[in-house]
């Protein structure tokens, strides 16, 4: 039976210093399933005092022990995969097999990964007479989003294990299951007690308390860029590392010659994945002009096929979206983009044909979009694709740079040459050439407003690692 009503700390599941909770609500439903309780400045500092202490000798363990414990950690969790992938389907409506196979896929996919980097990593490397030593940046607060919540747990908690790290996590509000369970996964592969800890909790009270104690040395948050902003300013009097991934508002550019029924249709399925839920989804299709009607029909053809509905039910495509504000939002742009002109392709406002509640969203194309319209450059977040006109492959890539996000980028051309041509000029974190999907061993973060820092692979495990140098280690 998953903990609700107690935070993970110092080894122990322990009572909130304040009793205060919240209401988790299935999207599906639109019904409250149980509370989860709230933490306050008392836990987190009670959580920070553990990891502190836990430091002392966690940053001394060997590469050899850390290996064991991940190793331990990957068993337990390939043996709750279902139960979190249920976790995470009830609490942000992922369709079920979805949230089995990708959801909580993804984490065992970054703990995998990690494991991996961790066997060959090289901490220390001579550089003349001096010796680089990468050392653990200490104490970390982790701050994670609702929408991919095993994947930013797991990218953020597999590496700083690896670095021989302690750790507070703070998990969304809106999806705490799949975390409590994480932190049973953690409990029972043996982590030390204080090296990880969990505090859930409200962005205003948990991640202010958590973004300015002076006892956390790093903050890695993925969110939104308002909250990343706030985490940043909040961060700054005590000069700790701040790591961020953010928003985005990610360009598909799909140049002259491209296949466009496989390019276009591919874009859709993407955009519409996770309920349109993903930071680097590729929400601003860019086509030449010549082919918008043509490219129109073929996104209208995949949003017809799309079936918004019940998670568990056969046949569903995509789920709700995560709650009541973020459907609101939705419904807000999609409006929107009516009133500014832009030509309503699929889907609309309101709900899906035949469903009378849960947050869902109906999955809706607007073609003939203009880059300044609202709906070309606010992040929408739900099952929306802009589809804009590009006059030649120099006006695509303006279109597509002219954004103050940069997290990903996606090319289809004729060749992966044109592909790799438009991929070098664009301002992105993250870009994908020809529908090849991201690989986990390669970095992954955003340019401008989408974040700074990088998650995945061996770029994430150096985002927790603070550099040396020691001068004379390699003198004669």
């Amino acid at each position: 039976m998953v903990n609700r009503m107690q935070f993970y700390i110092d080894g122990a599941w322990v009572d909130p210093a304040v009793k205060k909770s919240t209401a988790v609500v299935n999207p599906a439903t639109e019904e409250a399933m149980y509370e989860v309780a709230l933490g306050s400045k008392a836990d987190v500092d009670k959580a920070v005092a553990a990891a502190k202490r836990a430091f002392v000798t966690f940053s001394q363990t060997s590469r050899e022990e850390r290996v064991a414990l991940l190793t331990k950690v990957i068993e337990i969790y390939k043996g709750r995969l279902k139960e979190i992938g249920a976790a995470v389907s009830d609490e942000m409506g992922a369709p079920l097999p979805m949230a089995e196979k990708l959801q909580a896929g993804a984490g065992l996919g970054h703990l995998m990964t990690t494991l991996d980097v961790l066997k060959n990593y090289h901490f220390e490397e001579p550089v003349g007479t001096a010796m680089v030593l990468r050392e653990p940046i200490g104490v970390v607060g982790m701050i994670t989003p609702w929408n991919w919540p095993l994947n930013q747990i797991a990218c953020k908690v597999a590496p700083a294990l690896a670095a021989g790290c302690t750790m507070i996590l703070k998990p969304s509000e809106f999806t705490p299951t799949s975390a409590l369970i994480f932190a049973e996964i953690l409990h029972e592969a043996g982590v030390p007690k204080g090296v990880f800890n969990l505090v859930n909790g409200l962005g205003p009270e948990v991640g202010a308390a958590m973004s300015e104690h002076p006892d956390i040395d790093m903050i890695s948050f993925t969110g939104s860029t308002r909250a990343g902003i706030d985490v940043a300013k909040r961060a700054a009097p005590t000069v700790k590392r701040v790591s961020q991934e953010l928003g985005g508002k990610s360009p598909n550019v799909i140049l002259e010659g491209a296949d466009l029924t496989k390019a276009v249709t591919g874009g859709v399925m993407h955009m519409f994945n996770n309920s349109g839920q993903s930071c680097n989804a590729p929400s601003r299709m860019i086509v030449p002009l010549s082919k918008m009607k043509e490219v129109a029909a073929i996104a209208k053809a995949v949003a017809d096929k799309t079936k918004a509905g019940d998670p568990r039910a056969e046949g569903t495509t995509i789920g709700p979206v995560v709650n009541r504000g973020q459907w609101d939002k939705i419904q807000a742009l999609i409006k929107k983009g009516i009133d500014e002109g832009a030509t309503l392709v699929a889907g609309g406002p309101g709900l899906p044909e035949g469903v009378n509640k849960g947050f869902y969203v109906r999955p809706t194309i607007f073609a003939d979009v203009t880059p300044e319209m609202t709906i070309a450059r606010e992040e929408i977040f739900g099952p929306v694709l802009t589809i804009l006109g590009a006059k030649d492959e120099a006006d695509a890539v303006h279109i597509a740079n002219d954004t103050p996000y940069g997290l990903a980028g996606y090319v289809s051309g004729a060749s992966v040459e044109d592909a790799k041509r438009v991929g070098r000029q664009i301002r992105a974190g993250n870009v994908n050439l020809q529908g090849v999907p991201n690989d986990r061993t390669a970095p992954f973060g955003g340019y401008k407003q989408s974040g700074n820092g990088r998650e995945w692979g061996k770029y994430g495990l150096e985002d927790f690692l603070e550099v040396k140098a020691v001068a004379g280690f390699n003198a004669a």
